[in-house]
C-alpha cells in the first residue's frame, strides 16, 4: 500500500481537505483508507450500549457488525499503543492510506499550512514534507507548493508523485 501523512497544525484544515480528496481519488479508480491518529480518548459508543458494556466487563476485543459496516475496539489496557506499521497491517488491501497523525512515523507527508492561524510551517524543519497545500502564495524556498483550494491539483500531485511513483 502507498502511504501518505497528512500535516499540519491544529485547525489547519488537514480533515476538510481529506473529505474533499477522498472521492476524487476514488473517481480515479483508487481504493483509499484513512488512519486518524488523536492524543484523546474517543467515546465510540455511548456507556449504556451493549458493546461499551462489553469492553467494560474485560472484553479484548469487542466486533459491531451492521448491514451497513462493522467495527472492532480494541482495549490497550495495559498494552502499548501500536505502531503506525502494526495499524497499516490491520487493514484491508487499498491502492492509498491517508494518513493524519503519526508525524513522527518516516513517512512522506503533505502539509496543511495556514499562515492566518498564527502558527509557522512544518515544512522548513521537516524534510519528509514533499509538498504544501496552503491557502497563500509560496514563499521562496518552499517544496512543492499547493493551493488548498484547488483539490483536483493536489489529487494529481498525490496520483504523480505518491502513487504512481513510488
Amino acid at each position: 500500500m502507498k502511504v501518505l501523512g497528512i500535516c499540519g497544525h491544529s485547525g489547519s484544515g488537514k480533515t476538510t481537505l481529506i473529505e474533499k480528496l477522498l472521492p476524487l481519488l476514488r473517481q480515479r479508480g483508487l481504493r483509499v483508507h484513512v488512519i486518524k491518529h488523536s492524543h484523546h480518548d474517543v467515546v465510540l459508543e455511548p456507556p449504556q450500549k451493549d458493546s461499551s458494556r462489553f469492553r467494560a466487563a474485560g472484553a479484548g476485543d469487542v466486533m459491531l457488525v451492521t448491514p451497513y459496516r462493522y467495527a472492532i475496539m480494541h482495549e490497550l489496557r495495559d498494552t502499548p499503543e501500536p505502531s503506525l506499521s502494526e495499524c497499516l497491517h490491520r487493514l484491508s488491501p487499498a491502492d492509498l492510506v491517508l494518513v493524519e497523525g503519526f508525524k513522527r512515523e518516516p513517512i512522506p507527508r503533505l502539509e496543511v499550512y495556514r499562515p492566518a492561524n498564527g502558527k509557522p510551517a512544518l515544512y522548513p524543519q521537516d524534510s519528509g514534507i514533499l509538498a504544501v497545500a496552503s491557502d497563500v502564495t509560496a514563499p521562496e524556498a518552499a517544496p512543492q507548493w499547493l493551493m488548498l483550494n484547488d483539490a483536483d491539483s493536489i489529487v494529481n500531485w498525490i496520483f504523480d508523485t505518491i502513487y504512481a511513483n513510488h
